[in-house]
Formats: C-alpha cells, sequence, structure tokens
C-alpha cells in the first residue's frame, strides 16, 4: 500500500517512480498516488514536509526498510520533536525510484577477502548476466548487440592485458545506444581504464563480484551514468513538479529534503529543476546530503582543473535552499570511498595532495568542495546542539557514527537532520 505506517501515530507516504521517470499509478483509489498526497496535504496543511529519498537498491521493500529505520530514527528523538513549535505537524513522504546498478547486488561496506582454506567463490553465470545487461540497458538490437560481443570476449578471455579494438568498439555502440555522454563531473567512458583499475582493486582489497574486473568492468561506467541519467530525470521531472504543487498547496509548511547515496542526485536534481536551471515556487527550507554519491564539485563554483561550474551549482546561485545544506562524510563507507571514485573515472588519483581534493571522488567522501559557502564541522551527540546558519553548507565528518555506506539510521544522524530543519525554519521551532 502506497501509505505505510511504522506506529500507530506515525506513518508516512510511498510514493513510487518507473525506470523511465514516471510516477506508477498504484493509489488504491485508482490514478497517482502523489494527487491523493497533494489533497490529503491541502486539506490537512503540515506545519513541516519531510521527503526522503533512497539510492542504491532500489526495490520496494529494501526501501520500505529504509525509511521506516531513517523516519522511526527521527521520531524518537523525543527532545528534538519537542523543541518544534506547538502544533507541529508533520508531513513524512518517500520515494521509490528503481535504482540497482548492473551487477551491484551488494556495493559493499567492507571488501569481500577469501582465505587459502577457503572454497573458491562459484563462477558467476553469464549467460544470465547477459539477460540481465540487456534488460538493464534499454534492451532493442543495438544494445543486444554490442553486450554480445562484450560478453563473447568475457568468455574467451575474461582478463586480457588490452581489451581487443571489437569490444572497444562494441563498447562504444553500447554508449551510443544508451546516450551516454560524459558531463562536468565524470570522465569520457574507457573500459581499458575501467579493467585496469578494477584489476588493481581486486589486487589490493581480495574483492570477487561479477562486473568488478575483467573485460565486463566497463560495464560498471556504463551503467552508473544509466542510473545517475535516471536519478536526474525523475529528480528534475516529476519530483520537481511534485514538491513545487506540495509548496503550492502548503504555503506555510517548511519543506525539508534529506537524500541518502544516488538519492542525493535525485533531491539535488529536484531543486535544481530541468536541467539545473530550474525553480521551485519557493526555496525549501533544508536538505540533508547522506553519504552522497554525487561529485564532491557538483555544487562548486568551479570543478577543479576545469573552467565551468558543476552541474548542481545554480542550486546555490539560485538560493534553492533557504536554510542549511548538510552533508556527511564517513570514512568507514567504502561504497561511496572506493566503489564511486571507479565508476566515474578515479585512475591512478589515489596521490592527490595533503588539504587538496581529487577530481573524481563522492559528497561521501570528501563533502561539498569548490564554494566558499562550505566548511566542515564535526558531527556531535544526539543531544549536542550545532550552530547551522541559512546559506551555509556544513560538510559533517560522521566516522564515530556512521560505520557502513547504510549504517545511517543511528540518533546522531537524526539529529541532525532534525537541527538542520530547526535552522532553516526558526518560525517553526517554539
Amino acid at each position: 500500500m502506497p501509505t505505510q505506517r511504522i506506529q500507530d501515530d506515525l506513518t508516512y507516504a510511498l510514493i513510487h517512480f518507473d525506470e523511465d521517470g514516471k510516477e506508477r499509478k498504484d493509489d488504491p483509489e485508482g490514478g497517482l498516488f502523489s494527487a491523493s498526497v497533494l489533497a490529503a496535504a491541502s486539506r490537512d496543511q503540515p506545519t513541516n514536509i519531510f521527503l526522503f529519498c533512497h539510492g542504491w537498491k532500489g526495490d520496494v521493500p529494501s526501501a520500505i526498510n529504509q525509511y521506516n529505520r531513517w523516519i522511526g530514527a527521527l521520531w524518537k528523538l523525543e527532545a528534538d520533536r519537542a523543541a518544534m513549535k506547538p502544533g507541529f505537524k508533520p508531513l513524512f513522504i518517500g520515494l521509490h525510484w528503481p535504482s540497482q546498478p548492473l551487477g551491484d547486488e551488494d556495493l559493499g561496506d567492507a571488501p569481500r577477502s577469501f582465505g587459502v582454506n577457503d572454497p573458491p567463490p562459484a563462477p558467476p553465470d553469464l549467460d544470465a548476466m547477459f539477460e540481465e545487461a540487456v534488460a538493464h540497458f534499454g534492451g532493442g538490437p543495438e544494445v543486444r548487440e554490442a553486450l554480445t560481443v562484450i560478453f563473447n570476449a568475457q568468455k574467451e578471455d575474461a582478463n586480457p592485458l588490452e581489451l581487443p579494438p571489437d569490444v572497444v568498439a562494441a563498447y562504444q555502440r553500447l554508449a551510443t545506444a544508451v546516450g551516454f555522454t560524459p558531463d562536468q563531473e565524470s570522465a569520457p567512458l574507457d573500459p581499458q581504464k575501467a579493467m585496469d583499475a578494477a584489476r588493481l582493486r581486486a589486487s589490493s582489497f581480495g574483492v570477487f563480484d561479477r562486473i568488478r574486473k575483467g573485460v565486463l568492468s566497463g560495464l560498471r561506467q556504463v551503467s552508473f551514468w544509466v542510473m545517475k541519467n535516471r536519478a536526474r530525470s525523475i529528480g528534475e521531472s516529476g519530483m520537481h513538479q511534485f514538491v513545487g504543487a506540495l509548496q503550492a498547496a502548503c504555503p506555510t509548511a517548511a519543506v525539508h529534503l534529506m537524500g541518502h547515496s544516488f538519492g542525493c542526485v535525485v533531491v539535488s536534481s529536484i531543486l535544481g529543476g530541468p536541467d539545473g536551471k530550474g525553480r521551485l515556487p519557493r526555496p525549501v527550507n533544508s536538505t540533508v546530503l547522506v553519504q552522497g554519491a554525487v561529485s564532491l564539485w557538483s555544487y562548486g563554483d568551479k570543478i577543479k582543473d576545469q573552467d565551468k561550474s558543476g552541474y548542481f551549482n545554480g542550486v546555490l546561485k539560485n538560493s534553492a535552499v533557504s536554510g542549511p545544506i548538510v552533508t556527511t562524510r564517513s570514512a568507514n563507507d567504502r561504497a561511496v570511498g572506493v566503489a564511486y571514485p571507479l565508476a566515474v573515472g578515479l585512475v591512478g588519483q589515489s596521490d592527490f595532495a595533503p588539504n587538496d581534493f581529487p577530481l573524481f571522488g563522492g559528497v561521501g567522501t570528501f563533502g561539498i568542495q569548490g564554494t566558499a559557502l562550505a566548511e566542515s564541522l564535526p558531527m556531535v551527540a544526539a543531544d549536542k546542539p550545532y550552530t547551522f546558519a541559512a546559506g551555509h553548507i556544513y560538510n559533517l565528518e560522521c566516522s564515530d557514527f556512521i560505520p557502513s555506506h547504510s549504517g545511517i539510521d543511528g540518533p546522531e544522524v537524526a539529529h541532525a537532520i532534525w537541527q538542520a530543519a530547526r535552522a532553516g525554519a526558526p518560525e517553526q521551532v517554539a
């Protein structure tokens, strides 16, 4: 059911989008559930609207599990709730979108290694993987033909020193078929570099999984682009319009956005609107990007070594957030710390200078960089205050409190979300 109940006094609306960025018609009464949410919000007039967006691992049960934990963690902090204005009436909304990258059943918060006495892992079922890849990249004869060449090469020699020219050409045809075009914060498709980087990582960490090494390594970069493009499409179109409609229906409500992992791309796209150049009817009151799988330069005035700004820089220029933007970063997050830069193009950039930042890296590792609005702070315990100010970006160092990429349901993260909401909507605070 679209309305999810955590406990008697705590529910949230779950809105579903399909892989094409269109909302599913799953309202029990028929039609789009967002229309029912809007009607209820217009009738009930909540004081605060909290919208959450998950990242990788996009099936419905995992989305529900995450929202139950995140919203439940918020609700348990009675002191933070009590600090809101009398008459506090929240509306919680969770967004579900299909966000499973190819071959990543487990992006891994820690590398998997095998001891000398452990049995070797079972070989992958390449035929099943092939059909999964065809479906993942949208099907069609062009996709199937390109993937046939790539998978046949994997079967013949999984780990060549150099990719055969016909495989490199097949990758380019696959990229053309799915519309792959590198943006400001990602590298051009290079399956040879992807294979070299994956081989280095496997030798360093003992990692074995389905597409992180060998001829298939380049599929990670293509899949990553497909997921990022989908996240942008959903955020810039349907969800941007939905949040704008919420603001119109509830003119006095404070709006707070929270994204996790790739969900930070969706949330940033909601703020930026179509092509990163749109505007909501009014600024949202706070935004929290938790372990963001989005470029550290994406909000920046200038990308490192480039004469252009980040894709989401317009969010800052247009003051799309009236209150604070808060990010979390943790050294314990291997998904953003290792998998993310591999996907977008990190090859041989682990030796960047002290107090400097790499070209390719995630907000969940480095915070938002490239803007004078950003500053670093430590995450504090759930009973300690923050001094968040409107119009500023706070990169919280959270290694003591976030143990893994998905370990974000602790009270300290929930407290940071509450504190950002309070700073962004002081009129809603008692």
